[in-house]
């Protein structure tokens, strides 16, 4: 995914991470909505690069950016593992890997309970809600 904030962007974008200044003054480019409708050949242009290479021409041509994880890389991601983010909640299925809340402190612990099986509150729930026994049972 990617998006660009601004005209200045889209120049930057042309000549340094493309590395193909024509495209800043290509009339299929000449604002946003063309870009949108042509995207394809955009996408033919830098599809080649790596997601490393995509972000270090990003950052070179100082254009805000972010690389997105997918879930394998958000759970191998060096920084959580290092942090002690990852704790196990028990699950009916085996435990669960869970990530812990954020703003940790050393004055609580969070409250990380085991994930409840299918219908096992139903029944205290539909009493909460004003349910009779009669009616639930």
């Amino acid at each position: 995914m990617l998006g660009l904030q601004n005209e200045r962007e889209w120049v930057a974008f042309c000549i340094g991470v493309l590395q193909r200044p024509e495209l800043a003054t290509d009339e299929r480019f000449a604002y946003n909505t063309r870009r949108v409708a042509n995207r394809q050949a955009l996408r033919e242009v830098f599809g080649a690069l790596t997601a490393e290479q995509l972000i270090d021409r990003l950052d070179l041509a100082q254009i805000a950016n972010a690389h997105m994880n997918d879930m394998h890389d958000v759970w191998a991601h060096p920084q959580l593992r290092s942090r002690g983010r990852w704790t196990e909640v028990g699950c009916p299925a085996g435990p669960l890997p869970a990530l812990l809340p954020p703003g940790r402190t050393d004055a609580w612990s969070p409250r990380m309970d085991a994930v409840p099986a299918l219908g096992q509150h139903s029944d205290a729930l539909l009493a909460e809600l004003g349910w009779s026994a009669e009616a639930i049972g």
